[in-house]
């Protein structure tokens, strides 16, 4: 391993042998993406720690997703164009327990809206066969292709 203070790495520590301040970055990062507090200033102050530490680490501290079950799929679906077709379709996604990371619908022509989504499926249990099952089965949907797998 080259130790040269050139040298990047990402390393994965249980969060039990770190320092505290980390995990009150990493607090702090959170409290700040949700606007639970006013500024960064009270969001330091919430969570016990100074303005220059948070910086000093800010852009050094991520957390590690251990979802390991998650998968990326990406849908390419054609829907009729009719009021509550596109809502019907995510109440499908949500039902599969998948989050909508993008959604791009192009204009309607002809009728038919062509849409494309990038995926996140949460459950293990779950896979795309069975999301492309769900919204084809929507009232609506006249095509639905899996594009894209990760």
């Amino acid at each position: 391993m080259d130790n040269s203070s050139n040298s990047s790495y990402l390393v994965v520590i249980d969060s039990r042998v770190i320092p505290e301040v980390f995990m009150k970055v990493l607090e702090v990062k959170k409290t700040i993406a949700n606007k639970e507090a006013r500024s960064l200033a009270a969001a330091c102050k919430q969570s016990g720690i100074s303005r220059s530490a948070y910086y000093k680490y800010k852009d050094y501290v991520f957390l590690y997703d251990e979802q390991h079950n998650q998968r990326i799929v990406t849908l390419y679906a054609v829907l009729k164009d009719r009021p509550g077709v596109l809502a019907n379709v995510l109440s499908a996604i949500h039902s599969s327990d998948a989050n909508v990371m993008t959604l791009n619908q192009s204009v309607p022509v002809d009728g038919v809206a062509p849409i494309t989504m990038t995926l996140k499926l949460n459950s293990g249990n779950y896979n795309e066969d069975d999301l492309k099952s769900s919204v084809k089965a929507v009232d609506g949907v006249v095509e639905v292709r899996v594009l894209n797998r990760e």
